[in-house]
């Protein structure tokens, strides 16, 4: 029994973390807004150690068409400019000597279409995620059974995971819809 608690308890931890995972990676997909968020991943060479952006210099968001990347050294904007090119962001970073700028160009309706597939692809990733925790903790729920708890206490069991994941499936779908809105809102 403290077994399958401890199962149940971990599955609960990977929905988590499955959870985690589509909101950072929405948090990629751009909706028209600057966002520092958007550079996120983009690792720069740091003297020879792939270190990533926000380690190296500063970002911030003049205004919601730009990005501003203040490097704390000036020997690092060279580096922090190939690192944002070889991202193949479509963003053109621009160098002034002091700081690189990058403006985001507004996105057309195809391209905010194609954002909002995008953002529903990792909602069924994130789904299908959650469906093999499920799947596993429910398999671990019947050996429970097999191994001599109650049926009642594995239906109940069950029907708890049943449960909780259908409440992350709504949290997905809130996600989703919340980012879909974030998008298509010019």
């Amino acid at each position: 029994m403290e077994e399958l608690n401890q199962t149940i308890e971990k599955s609960s931890e990977l929905m988590d973390e499955a959870m985690d995972h589509l909101a950072r990676e929405l948090t990629k997909i751009r909706a028209g807004k600057a966002s520092p968020a958007m550079l996120n991943g983009i690792m720069v060479d740091y003297y020879g150690n792939p270190t990533p952006l926000s380690q190296v210099a500063n970002i911030s968001t003049p205004d919601s068409k730009m990005l501003s990347i203040q490097p704390w050294e000036k020997a690092m904007i060279g580096p922090i400019e190939q690192a944002i090119f070889g991202a193949n962001l479509g963003f053109t970073p621009q160098n002034n000597g002091e700081s690189i700028i990058i403006n985001i160009p507004p996105t057309t309706e195809e391209r905010r279409i194609n954002l909002v597939k995008q953002s529903k692809a990792l909602g069924e990733d994130a789904k299908v995620s959650l469906r093999s925790v499920r799947q596993k903790t429910m398999d671990s729920i019947k050996k429970a059974v097999k191994a001599g708890l109650s049926e009642d206490m594995g239906k109940t069991k069950e029907d708890e995971v049943e449960k909780s994941v259908k409440a992350y499936y709504e949290k997905v779908s809130n996600l989703i819809g919340a980012k879909e809105k974030e998008i298509m809102t010019i």
